[in-house]
């Protein structure tokens, strides 16, 4: 089933005493939504960050695009999350994943272990999660978490919370077709960075990859599932494929597999709301998601596909 259009704008890299203002602006523009990342570099604390931007709107959903699993217990987790969708009146998409900024782990002292690891890990969580934030009793005892008991109150206003898995790989994806109501596609970052590395899986061909391995996992259910992209190189331009060939080299990618790729959003803005049309003809996808500092630009494709 065709899923309509939304968009999503990222808070990352603004100050405290931007977020609230930035997010009501969101909001006027009509994005659905802000997300921030979930790391230990100059930026606020995703959950604190999104409960400001929440408390500062009234129809604007929040997002972490992703929290990293092994940053926080699932019980400690559930009840953040709980919390802010209570506090949200019930406003909260659930994005989290493995981890894999090498940086962050160092940072605190975490061992980085093998993806099998980590989106095992993630995997139990998740169960995990979705049994407290359901409202039940959980009695889990797993390789990696042993929790049992319930919630207390705050509950959170949703009965099911949207939760948003995303990655790049077999493992990760499969989870995600299997556990996600969102599912989000993105490059393969194995080396622990985002550099010119990520390039050569973020073209169609690879993205054609993935969207099969969602589709192995989630079965008859796939239809169901939302399919969000992360857009790492926007720019609203009447000079596409000038501006494509200035950009694409900073993920290792030529012009024209820049302007093929759903992580590459660039032209005019008639030129990108085909572009995003195109999307989801081709793969399902409906869900936008850019950098903050692009969200004045993209107004204008935001406003033509919202909703349609």
């Amino acid at each position: 089933m065709t899923k309509a259009f939304r968009f999503s704008a990222s808070l990352g890299g603004m100050s405290a005493s931007e977020i609230g203002e930035s997010a009501r602006r969101a909001e006027a523009l009509g994005y659905s939504a802000v997300t921030l990342p979930d790391h230990f570099t100059d930026q606020a604390a995703p959950l604190v960050a999104l409960t400001a931007a929440a408390m500062a709107t009234t129809t604007l959903r929040v997002l972490p695009l992703v929290l990293a699993n092994d940053y926080r217990h699932p019980l400690v987790l559930a009840k953040e999350i709980a919390s802010l969708d209570a506090l949200s009146g019930g406003r909260v998409d659930f994005g989290i994943g493995a981890g894999w900024m090498t940086s962050d782990y160092e940072a605190a002292g975490l061992t980085y272990d093998k993806p099998s690891v980590r989106i095992a890990r993630l995997g139990e969580s998740v169960t995990v999660l979705r049994g407290l934030l359901a409202g039940d009793n959980v009695d889990f005892h797993g390789e990696y978490y042993d929790v049992v008991g319930a919630l207390s109150a705050p509950l959170p206003v949703q009965p099911r919370i949207p939760l948003m898995l995303a990655g790049g790989k077999q493992k990760m994806l499969t989870l995600a077709g299997q556990q996600a109501d969102i599912v989000g596609i993105n490059p393969g970052l194995a080396a622990g960075v985002i550099d010119e590395r990520a390039g050569a899986d973020a073209t169609p061909d690879r993205t054609d990859q993935k969207i099969s391995w969602v589709k192995a996992g989630a079965g008859e259910r796939f239809d169901e599932i939302e399919l969000q992209t992360r857009i790492h190189l926007a720019m609203i331009t009447d000079d596409r494929e000038a501006m494509a060939a200035a950009m694409a080299p900073a993920l290792g990618m030529s012009a024209e597999e820049a302007l093929g790729s759903p992580h590459a959003l660039v032209g005019s803005a008639e030129q990108c709301i085909e572009t995003v049309q195109a999307w989801r003809e081709r793969w399902g996808i409906s869900f936008v998601s850019i950098n903050g500092d692009q969200m004045e630009a993209f107004a204008p494709v935001v406003e033509a596909l919202h909703g349609t």
